[in-house]
């Protein structure tokens, strides 16, 4: 007896001395894209209302219609369609155009089309390659909660570390929420109110702040997944709005 208990007590010892298994974003990425991919929706449209605040102030309300095709292709369509006020993300470019005619192109900005569904549709690597253009240090991460869930937060090992966030529900496994830091600007998006669509969600309502003031929020109504999306709406040379 004296043998069996000189050899459990060091198991032990060994046991608590043992590391823990370290969480990072890294590996709570992968458990995305293996839960998802093959089981995210193609493409999604809806119709947002949208109000935008200044000083903690209402100053105006407006209807988006906005359609995406993953991986890379969104648009909002600002009023009526045929009033020919859009913007259009394809790949890496944005094209803003006013009453049917092009105005502006760009480098694409922060994508939300990516991290809210396009992730599930591209290699690994490419996620691995997005997530460090957007400033997210894949290495870290943490656990936490978040109006009452739990969450898994990628690129800090605190809350209140002053680096970019991007926190994911632990249950379901999608993004509720970013936090980005720029000089001395920090702008945030909240992501609510998700509605399941076969084995994907979406959510319904975005809040969107810059130094914890609210500046727009955004309300998804008539949300349709897997419907039938006119591919000429992302056609950047021959502008579609009839």
């Amino acid at each position: 007896m004296k043998k069996l208990f000189a050899f459990i007590i060091p198991c032990f010892c060994m046991m608590a001395f043992m590391p823990l298994k370290k969480i990072t974003g890294e590996k709570i990425l992968k458990e995305m894209q293996t839960r998802y991919s093959g089981n995210w929706y193609n493409n999604f449209t809806f119709t947002q209302t949208t109000e935008n605040f200044r000083n903690d102030s209402l100053v105006k309300t407006s209807t988006w219609y906005e359609a995406i095709v993953f991986p890379d292709n969104f648009r909002i369509s600002f009023g009526e369609l045929k009033d020919g006020n859009a913007m259009i993300q394809k790949h890496d470019s944005a094209f803003n155009f006013r009453k049917g005619k092009l105005i502006r192109k760009g480098p694409r900005g922060e994508d939300l089309t990516f991290l809210l569904g396009g992730m599930y549709f591209v290699p690994f690597d490419t996620v691995r390659t997005r997530m460090a253009k957007e400033g997210y240090d894949i290495s870290k991460a943490h656990k936490s909660e978040f109006r009452g869930r739990k969450m898994y937060v990628i690129g800090s090992d605190r809350d209140d570390e002053k680096l970019n966030q991007l926190w994911i529900d632990k249950e379901r496994l999608i993004v509720m929420r970013f936090v980005k830091y720029d000089g001395k600007n920090k702008e945030e998006a909240i992501f609510g109110d998700h509605k399941q669509f076969g084995k994907a969600w979406s959510e319904t309502s975005c809040d969107f702040f810059v130094n914890d003031k609210l500046i727009q929020r955004e309300k998804y109504n008539a949300c349709k997944a897997n419907s039938n999306v006119d591919i000429r709406l992302f056609d950047t040379d021959n502008f579609y709005h009839e």
